[in-house]
C-alpha cells in the first residue's frame, strides 16, 4: 500500500471518528433535554393544625395545571372531622374534585386548627364531600392506588404524622393486593419525602405527636426516605406576598393565610414553611435548592432523633444550598398561581 493510501485512510478514519463523537455528544445533550414527565403523587397531610398545608396543597396543584405532577390521591393523617371536607374543599377550587381522599379510621391523633381557619373557608367554598364519613379509610385506599399503580412510579408525600404510613406498612394481603404493606410499599413507591425531624439532632411535632408510627416507619420503610426537617422550612416565611397580590381573588389559599397570618405575632414576617418544601423537592427533586446528607435517621422513644452519618444509609436529609430569600419566591410563586 503507498503512502498515499495510507494518508487517505487515516484522514477518513479520524473524520469518522469526529463525527460519530460529535453524535455521541449531541445525542447527551439531547437526552439531557428531554422532560423528565409528571411524577405521580400521593400526598398525606394533616391540614387543621397548621396553615402552611394550605400552601403545600396550592404548589402541588400549580405542579399538576404545569403537567409536572399527577394527584393520585391525598390523605388525611388528622382524625379531626373537618380534614376530609377542607382537602376536597382546595381540589374542588383546582378543578380536580375527584380525586380520590383518605382519612384515618381508627387511633390516631385529632387536632383543630387554633386560627379556626378552615372554619371560615369550608363556610364560603364548595367541596365536594362534606364529611370525613364520607370517604375511605386512608389505609385501604393507600392499598387500593398502590396496587394499580406501576412499578417504582409513586412519590409518596407526607407532611404531617406518620400514622397512615405505620398503618400501610403493617397491612397483611387481602382481596385488593396479595402483597402486604411492605411489599406493596418496596414494589410501587419511587421514594418518601417527609417534612419530619429536626436535624442533625432534635425534636419534632409531626413525629413525637405519633412516636410510635414514626419509629415504625423509620426503622422499617423500604424505599429511600428524604427528610424537609423543622430547620429547613423554618427560615422560608411566604404568606404576606400572597396576601397582598391584588390579582388573586376569591382564593381560599389567600383566604386561609389572611386570617391566620394576624393572629400571631411569631407570623408578622409570613408563616414559616416547612410543609411546601417537601412538596418542591417530591415534585423538582432535591437540586438546585438543597444539598443532601446520607445517613441513617435514629428515632427516641420520646420522640427525639438524632443522626448516624452512612454512605449506604436510605435515609436523607436536607442541607441549606439556594439562599433562603431567592427560595421564599419560588415557593410564595407556586402558591399564587
Amino acid at each position: 500500500m503507498n503512502m498515499d493510501v495510507k494518508n487517505n485512510l487515516v484522514k477518513y478514519f479520524i473524520a469518522t471518528l469526529f463525527l460519530f463523537s460529535s453524535f455521541s455528544i449531541f445525542a447527551q445533550k439531547k437526552a439531557q433535554q428531554k422532560p423528565q414527565g409528571k411524577v405521580n403523587v400521593i400526598f398525606d397531610t394533616d391540614i387543621g393544625p397548621d396553615y402552611d398545608d394550605v400552601g403545600a396543597i396550592a404548589m402541588l396543584h400549580t405542579f399538576a395545571d404545569r403537567k409536572e405532577a399527577e394527584i393520585v390521591g391525598v390523605m388525611s393523617c388528622n382524625l379531626n372531622h373537618l380534614t376530609g371536607p377542607t382537602i376536597s374543599l382546595f381540589n374542588t377550587y383546582f378543578k380536580r374534585p375527584d380525586i380520590p381522599i383518605g382519612v384515618p379510621k381508627g387511633m390516631g391523633v385529632s387536632l383543630p386548627a387554633r386560627q379556626k381557619w378552615p372554619e371560615l373557608i369550608l363556610a364560603k367554598y364548595p367541596h365536594k364531600y362534606q364529611s370525613n364519613d364520607e370517604m375511605e379509610n386512608a389505609m385501604t385506599l393507600y392499598r387500593k392506588l398502590l396496587a394499580k399503580a406501576e412499578d417504582n412510579s409513586i412519590v409518596l408525600i407526607s407532611v404531617g404524622f406518620m400514622t397512615n404510613l405505620s398503618d400501610l406498612l403493617n397491612s397483611k394481603k387481602d382481596k385488593i393486593s396479595s402483597l402486604s404493606g411492605r411489599e406493596l410499599v418496596s414494589k410501587k413507591v419511587k421514594k418518601l419525602v417527609a417534612m419530619a425531624g429536626k436535624f442533625p439532632e432534635g425534636r419534632e411535632y409531626n413525629i413525637h405527636k405519633d412516636t410510635t408510627s414514626a419509629i415504625n416507619v423509620m426503622n422499617n420503610w423500604p424505599t429511600e426516605i428524604i427528610f424537609s426537617g423543622w430547620e429547613v422550612g423554618n427560615e422560608i416565611k411566604t404568606g404576606l406576598g400572597l396576601i397582598a397580590n391584588k390579582n388573586l381573588q376569591n382564593s381560599p389559599v389567600k383566604d386561609a393565610f389572611a386570617h391566620a397570618i394576624p393572629q400571631s405575632k411569631t407570623d408578622s414576617l409570613g408563616r414559616m414553611s416547612w410543609d411546601q418544601t417537601a412538596v418542591l423537592v417530591g415534585v423538582k427533586g432535591y437540586k438546585p435548592y438543597f444539598g443532601l446528607e446520607r445517613g441513617t435517621m435514629i428515632m427516641g422513644n420520646n420522640g427525639s432523633n438524632s443522626w448516624k452519618p452512612d454512605a449506604q444509609g436510605k435515609h436523607y436529609y436536607l442541607t441549606k444550598l439556594m439562599e433562603y430569600d431567592l427560595l421564599t419566591k419560588e415557593i410564595e410563586k407556586l402558591m399564587m398561581r
